[in-house]
């Protein structure tokens, strides 16, 4: 894999956007960046940043298992959202490489707000039932002092 290789599997991803932000950085959004789409996943094309050649959102689940990885790293400044960063290219193989993306680009996905992801996805949110406290007092009976 490299980065023109990456550009165009994450650009093959549903909803996907592509920004270019912090020097020569392209950065992969779920959404669009100001209607609240969410980052994940990052390409360093010129080695300004401390983020290897790539990071991506790994999720609770593959974080410590992909740090522990010759070759990837937690990511700065984002390892507390649980980051992975790869020192190079051949950290992974290329299936591994597009597994990864996709994950987080699932990832990501799921923590969209729920009209977001109905506005992407173009599939109305289930109406949420509510009852409200007055009837949620009555019985089968009826109300509780019948």
């Amino acid at each position: 894999m490299d980065a023109e290789r990456a550009r165009a599997f994450l650009l093959t991803l549903p909803y996907v956007v592509e920004t270019v932000q912090w020097g020569d950085n392209l950065v992969f959004w779920v959404g669009e960046k100001q209607r609240g789409g969410k980052m994940f996943a990052l390409l360093d094309l010129d080695g300004a940043l401390a983020h290897g050649v790539a990071c991506w959102s790994a999720g609770p689940e593959r974080f410590a298992e992909l740090v522990e990885q010759d070759g990837l790293f937690p990511a700065r400044y984002l390892a507390r959202a649980k980051w992975v960063a790869a020192e190079r290219w051949d950290a992974l193989r290329n299936p591994e490489w597009q597994q990864e993306l996709q994950a987080a680009h699932q990832i990501v996905f799921h923590k969209l707000p729920r009209r977001l992801q109905a506005e992407l996805t173009g599939i109305a949110p289930a109406a949420k039932k509510s009852v409200s406290r007055k009837r949620a007092g009555k019985t089968a009976a009826g109300p509780r002092n019948a």
